[in-house]
């Protein structure tokens, strides 16, 4: 059985995120999406809310059984270990995110070794979409319609107390 997981904080996840998920998960038996518990980030969401959110959206917006999600503290090759995973996924934006992910995956390789960085890059739709810019546009009332899955904009637009999309 191939099984890969997809690290990330996903505060919040995004419609790029969800292709990254998709697209992976036609490429391995088992995907599991795993949320970064780094309260360090100062996160908007706890990491049970964002694995709540994320199994929603892939359940809503994929409809795959060998998609799992989970949370975690620590190093993610231990992770991975732990679970029997081959590869890492990364998600690649531009060519901004290149040179951190580069280095990361090196990283990672001289941990783990048995363990592979895949790098998808995104669909050109969401080559411009982050996280962060979801929050601040959330945040200034936004509208986030294909930005991110309409049970996490109404999240956001709890969190930040707006009524409605700009």
């Amino acid at each position: 059985m191939r099984i890969a997981i997809y690290p990330g904080t996903f505060d919040p996840m995004t419609n790029g995120h969800l292709d990254i998920v998709e697209r992976a998960a036609r490429l391995f038996d088992r995907l599991i999406v795993l949320v970064a518990d780094n309260p360090g980030k100062h996160p908007i969401f706890s990491a049970a809310e964002r694995v709540e959110m994320i199994r929603e959206a892939v359940t809503q917006e994929l409809g795959r059984g060998h998609i799992q999600v989970d949370s975690y503290q620590g190093l993610t090759v231990d992770y991975a270990r732990r679970v029997g995973a081959q590869a890492m996924i990364r998600g690649l934006r531009a060519v901004t995110d290149f040179e951190w992910e580069f280095q990361l995956a090196l990283i990672n390789q001289k941990l783990a070794v048995d363990i592979e960085t895949v790098c998808l890059m995104t669909a050109q739709e969401h080559s411009f979409l982050s996280a962060s810019m979801v929050r601040e546009l959330a945040q200034y009332g936004g509208a986030l319609d294909d930005l991110v899955p309409p049970h996490i904009a109404v999240a956001l637009r709890q969190v930040y107390n707006v009524k409605r999309d700009a």
